[in-house]
């Protein structure tokens, strides 16, 4: 069954390559951050202490989580929006540094996989999740270019930012990504590395079906 991996940092741009790949070559399709995000959200929600991994991995079990035409839901209501917060982006990042919840996560993510096949996003997809993956990609950017999407992506939502904060979060991110013990956000083995920093997305998915092909 075909699998395609896409990582790298946050900003890079792998999420909307990966959602229009699997558009074109109809696969499914796994934004694996998202489900941080959720967890994140429900954390946040019932007023959960970050650091009390045992409590979060028990409920992570009980919570129910799918995706339906690029929506995200939790106990059948549509959070899709309410997951996209720097709040909610910063509380998952940090809970994704514990291994007791990466590897709760890791089952949920895992059952993504069914025919015709699967396009998966993370930080970690082609690393932990997806290993075996038939085609690896990991995709980068210049930690400036990666702020300046995220910046029009929250202007365009109506969030009041900063483009200097949305640096230094971004830093911060990609020092906790890359140096977490469990997981942590590296090239994995047989990728294809592509620096999207002067590339346009539709540009990114160009280069990866002609690597495909």
């Amino acid at each position: 069954m075909i699998t395609i991996t896409i990582d790298g940092p946050a900003g890079s741009g792998k999420g909307t390559v990966a959602k229009e790949l699997a558009d074109i070559l109809k696969l499914n399709y796994l934004d694996s951050g998202s489900i941080y995000r959720v967890v994140a959200f429900f954390i946040d929600q019932n007023k959960m202490s970050i650091n009390d991994d045992k409590l979060i991995e028990s409920e992570i079990k009980q919570l129910k989580i799918h995706f339906q035409n690029n929506r995200i839901f939790l106990d059948d209501i549509d959070i899709s929006e309410s997951i996209r917060t720097e709040e909610i982006a910063l509380i998952a990042s940090k809970i994704a540094t514990s291994s007791k919840i990466r590897n709760a996560i890791l089952d949920l993510q895992r059952s993504q996989l069914k025919l015709p096949g699967l396009v998966a996003e993370g930080r970690d997809m082609g690393s932990v999740v997806f290993p075996k993956a038939t085609h690896k990609f990991f995709i980068t950017a210049s930690v400036e270019e990666r702020a300046q999407r995220r910046y029009k992506q929250l202007i365009l939502k109506g969030f009041d930012v900063n483009i200097h904060d949305l640096v230094i979060q971004l830093q911060e991110r990609d020092e906790r990504d890359t140096s977490r013990k469990s997981s942590p956000l590296i090239v994995p083995d047989g990728a294809t590395t592509i620096d999207s920093t002067n590339l346009t997305a539709n540009e990114v998915v160009n280069n990866i079906l002609l690597y495909l092909k």
